[in-house]
């Protein structure tokens, strides 16, 4: 798995992620990885500490159609087990304000995101209390963390009773005014 990764991504810094949406892959079930709600990756029940490792995994994850996530290579595909979200937004950076302003969210495994309207920003109240998520890319999503939900509450407008914040053009609910 990991040559086959190697040769898709490279071994320097930057960011190139592999074109895991065209591949398709036998599925070959799985192999004891799992995210926890805390953004800590695990095999086989042990933390995996090598941070590049799990940037390296994170460039290959996918999240098809039947909900699962799973590691991909032109070659495999393993189910991941997600608690909550495969990645944390760690950061939200605001240029400009207004109806004008564009939220770039930092992960905690690199990707960098513009919330807009192809990257919406979306707040789940399951739980009784706001969790917020913006989308990275194909169907997997970061939950934002607390820091950065309450940058937004800040930087937030009231629109019909409810908070929100412009990016890219497009309006995000928040939720209701207390």
């Amino acid at each position: 798995m990991l040559a086959a990764l190697k040769a898709h991504v490279g071994t320097g810094d930057a960011r190139t992620l592999p074109p895991v949406e065209k591949w398709n892959p036998t599925y070959c079930g799985e192999a004891g990885f799992e995210i926890l709600r805390d953004g800590t990756w695990l095999h086989e029940g042990t933390r995996i500490t090598r941070e590049r490792l799990v940037r390296l995994f994170s460039t290959i994850l996918r999240k098809d159609e039947d909900g699962e996530t799973y590691l991909v290579t032109p070659v495999e595909k393993i189910r991941v087990k997600v608690a909550d979200a495969p990645f944390l937004a760690t950061r939200v950076d605001r240029h400009g304000e207004g109806r004008d302003q564009t939220l770039v969210f930092t992960t905690n495994v690199g990707d960098v995101v513009t919330a807009g309207p192809d990257r919406p920003l979306r707040v789940s109240h399951e739980s009784g209390e706001p969790r917020p998520y913006v989308l990275v890319r194909g169907r997997l999503e970061a939950r934002v963390l607390r820091a950065p939900y309450f940058e937004l509450v800040e930087w937030s407008e009231e629109r019909d009773g409810k908070l929100g914040v412009w990016s890219g053009g497009a309006w995000f609910e928040l939720g209701a005014m207390a």
